[in-house]
């Protein structure tokens, strides 16, 4: 599968990323690159057009004072004016920053003074209100731009708020009047240019700007496409989050390298039913993802006859078997491969095909280590999940499985052109050209992060005797018993959640005599699980507060104990947590990893009772923050279980 872009992969690293917009134009202008749901219809726009709206908004901006080396911050679902409002920006000089459309006006006005935002772009009334929450905390912008105008009447007569149309106006108007700017402006850029700033998860407090440049985003596009061939009549659907790296690699950086469409769905509630319209080629997302897939598909068979049941335990089996040949490259059985092929075509093909999954190629995960169960499951169903493993600061990935060599307890290996050396402290250290060239405004946290020349992952790991890289966890989550024995809280956490009724869970017991762990059931699973048996409840914190969920859980740690590598990587006490881990809450990040000092000190209580073996009952005040900013608190027993036998 020859791609133009990879063809010409020297050229291509000389651009900057509106320079190559202008290239696929040249070459494909014609061709399908943007597609948006909106009103149940699918709107394309082509590389020709793509770039017209480039160039409106980026002289438009201009126009509005936005001016070389100013920055623009974008807060919203996904949408197609995401790219065009970044791009616009870069095109004239100007530096691009994603955030959350989850976070809270506080953090908002920090984060846009830190960044000093001279502009900001919101798809929605829900985005400008929190701007305006904070506009007297953030002087230096000059202009609020918007999308939707639904509820926008009250800022009518503000003229710090400005209609996107408004601004292609003012653009194409500019174009008009001097139709050699824009290029001359384009021509401008450099490939080491820094073109946007994507934020850290902010794990430990308020998160760092990552300034990356346009050669960093475009090489990983291609060295992606050189491991994983791409076509440019594939079709990917956008629904993570455009601020997270994850995201942005594939619309900045795949999408240009490769010439895929990138499909925008109507919503992000819509975005799994639109995903079955698009059938995409190749998808990305974080674990979650995938653990949600995951509880869809067991609710599925759950609540099919007990044939289909019977045929699915069956076949996953023999599923399972298949898999391990495929994902080694060694050859299978012909009586395995048969079997596996009927499996295909009467369970699995069809299942696949009802979630939007039967013209996947590939599929990615990353942002956290998803457990080897779930990988090899993904696989005995026939999706081609592998792993990909990198960090912000090297554009998400750096290092990724390839067909017929997918081991579930790596990563993979290095992308090409990625150096990757072990330091003595057990570190992982990369080298390439996607490498940040550190974080704005923060010269000592650059230093440490790029010390001696590489890239200071921050993670501990080590490559095998294949060659391949396996991630530990975060060096300062690694934990070692009252007796020294390491343990990685991480490994523990996925064991778990490969569960069905586990949504999210949180192991402790560094420097403790045991292990012990907090535990999110999952809500549309077990609650299932309860109608099915009369349980009636009413709220999250009433189920997961019944002593048959507790009987259910405590059969899944002990099932998860029993397989257990080493005696101290087993469970000896767990309580089922009120309350769902949440962003708002300040109990994950943005990308839905878990804070685990903030959540250490928030429940320092129940954690204390878990190494009080006398201790079965507690009562406990749970704090709710809802998304308007408003707390509740509510009294309720929590219970502690002690695994036997451990």
């Amino acid at each position: 599968m020859e791609n133009p872009g990879i063809k010409n992969k020297d050229h291509l690293l000389s651009l900057t990323i509106p320079q190559l917009l202008r290239w696929r134009v040249i070459h494909s202008g014609d061709k399908v690159a943007l597609r948006e749901k909106e009103f149940g219809y699918w709107r394309c726009y082509t590389w020709k057009q793509y770039y017209e709206y480039v160039r409106n908004t980026g002289l438009g901006l201009k126009k509005c004072g936005f001016a070389r080396g100013d920055t623009v911050a974008l807060i919203g679902d996904n949408i197609p004016e995401l790219p065009f409002v970044a791009i616009g920006a870069q095109s004239v000089g100007g530096i691009s920053a994603g955030i959350y459309q989850t976070t809270m006006p506080d953090e908002i006005a920090q984060l846009l003074a830190y960044m000093k935002v001279s502009m900001v772009f919101c798809n929605d009334q829900e985005q400008v209100d929190k701007i305006v929450e904070i506009r007297d905390r953030v002087p230096l912008v000059k202009k609020v731009i918007y999308e939707d105008p639904r509820g926008m009447r009250d800022y009518a007569a503000d003229d710090w708020f400005m209609d996107i149309e408004d601004v292609y106006r003012l653009g194409a108007a500019a174009h008009e009047e001097r139709p050699e700017d824009f290029e001359g402006l384009v021509d401008a850029g450099k490939p080491d240019d820094v073109c946007h700033l994507c934020l850290t998860s902010g794990t430990t407090g308020l998160s760092k700007g990552t300034m990356l440049t346009h050669k960093n985003y475009i090489n990983m596009g291609l060295q992606l496409a050189e491991a994983d061939p791409l076509a440019d009549t594939d079709e990917y659907l956008s629904f993570l989050p455009f601020a997270w790296i994850g995201e942005q690699m594939n619309s900045f950086g795949v999408a240009m390298a490769t010439g895929i469409t990138i499909n925008f769905p109507e919503s992000v509630e819509t975005a799994m039913e639109d995903l079955k319209e698009i059938g995409p080629h190749f998808m990305f997302g974080a674990p979650r993802i995938y653990e949600t897939i995951r509880s869809q598909i067991w609710l599925k068979i759950d609540e099919s006859y007990w044939l289909n049941q019977k045929l699915y335990r069956y076949f996953i089996k023999i599923g399972e078997k298949a898999a391990k040949f495929r994902m080694s490259g060694e050859r299978m059985p012909f009586s395995l491969k048969i079997k596996a092929w009927v499996g295909y075509q009467l369970m699995f093909r069809p299942l696949i095909n009802q979630i939007g999954l039967l013209r996947l190629r590939r599929a990615y995960t990353g942002g956290a280590a998803l457990g080897p169960e779930l990988f090899t499951f993904y696989q005995a169903i026939g999706v081609n999940l592998k792993q990909i493993y990198g960090q912000t600061e090297i554009v998400g990935i750096a290092y990724m499985h390839r067909d017929g060599d997918v081991r579930p307890d790596t990563v993979g290996k290095p992308l090409p052109g990625t150096q990757c050396k072990i330091s003595p402290e057990g570190e992982i250290l990369s080298k390439s050209d996607s490498v940040t060239p550190g974080y704005l405004n923060l010269p000592e946290k650059s230093a440490e992060l790029l010390e001696g020349g590489w890239l200071h992952s921050g993670d501990a790991g080590y490559i095998d005797d294949n060659g391949h890289l396996v991630v530990i966890d975060r060096l300062a989550d690694v934990m070692h018993n009252q007796e020294g024995e390491m343990f990685s809280p991480m490994f523990l956490e996925n064991k778990l959640k490969f569960s069905p009724y586990i949504k999210e869970a949180v192991i402790f017991g560094d420097r403790q005599a045991y292990v012990s762990a907090l535990i999110n059931i999952d809500p549309i699973v077990v609650g299932k699980w309860a109608e099915d048996r009369g349980i009636s409840y009413t709220t999250y914190m009433d189920l997961s507060a019944k002593p048959e969920v507790a009987d259910l859980v405590y059969g899944q740690v002990a099932e998860i104990n029993q397989k257990a590598e080493k005696p101290h990587f087993r469970i000896k006490r767990f309580a089922v947590l009120y309350k769902l881990l949440d962003m708002d809450d300040g109990e994950l990040t943005k990308t839905g990893k878990i804070r685990r000092q903030f959540v250490s000190e928030k429940y320092k209580n129940l954690y204390e009772a878990l190494y009080d073996e006398g201790l079965s009952e507690k009562e406990v005040e749970a704090l709710f923050q809802y998304q308007d900013g408003q707390t509740a608190t509510v009294k309720t027993k929590l219970s502690f279980y002690t695994m036997e036998g451990v």
